[in-house]
């Protein structure tokens, strides 16, 4: 008696230990799953979470990104010489006459005084200024070149006066100008910067020189070939 209930016993003991081996394993998996969906989940909001601090602050601090000119840089800088970095060839193109009566007529002085920051390192503009290691260069517009007195001059310098077509040549390119000057300056490509320093050096003195009357307007192409039609 007692052996065949120990007997009906025993089936049913294996059964229920299959049944909490199953159910383990499933628990197990189930449990793996989980894992791995809460690691998706932190690596997907963490993701989201550095989109979203991004965004806000473009919204709440705006760009302050500038573009690199004349008036967003603390001191001169030599840009002609930057410009003139880049490879290949430059193109040349084909130009009538400076005007210079009608060009400096319209200089901007407030951007000729900043053009001449790039020439205070070397130079003094005021009247009875010190000659440095360039020379003074107040009532320098019509005088003649290399004649402050005190300044030692290199030599490199042709003879003449610092007329507006003359400082307008060396200051667009020093070492073309005057080859073996000792001036450290690569020029200033920009022609209306050019035309606005020498208006704003034009301004320093007590007695400027008189602008030169703009040059005659040209004929229209049609009007001067009708006119040599008629000629003929």
């Amino acid at each position: 008696m007692q052996l065949n209930a120990l007997a009906c016993c025993f089936p049913a003991q294996c059964m229920s230990n299959t049944g909490k081996f199953q159910l383990s394993n499933q628990l197990g998996a189930s449990m793996g799953d989980l894992f791995w969906n809460k690691v998706a989940g932190v690596l997907i909001g963490g993701v989201l979470i550095v989109i979203v601090i991004k965004e806000l602050g473009h919204i709440l601090i705006p760009s302050h990104a500038v573009t690199l000119d004349e008036e967003h840089v603390a001191y001169p800088v030599d840009w002609a010489a930057i410009e003139g970095e880049g490879g290949g060839e430059a193109v040349v193109e084909e130009s009538g006459p400076v005007d210079y009566g009608l060009l400096l007529a319209a200089a901007d002085l407030t951007n000729g005084e900043r053009q001449f920051r790039r020439c205070a390192g070397c130079h003094t503009i005021e009247e009875g200024g010190a000659s440095v290691q360039g020379p003074n260069l107040y009532d320098i517009v019509g005088n003649a070149v290399a004649a402050r007195a005190g300044f030692s001059y290199s030599g490199a310098l042709p003879a003449g006066e610092w007329s507006y077509e003359n400082l307008n040549l060396f200051i667009e390119n020093p070492r073309g100008y005057a080859p073996g000057t000792a001036m450290n300056f690569n020029g200033l490509g920009n022609e209306g910067h050019r035309i606005d320093l020498i208006a704003y050096l034009r301004a320093q003195s007590n007695n400027p020189q008189p602008l030169p009357a703009p040059l005659p307007a040209e004929a229209p192409a049609e009007d001067a070939a009708a006119e040599e039609a008629g000629e003929e």
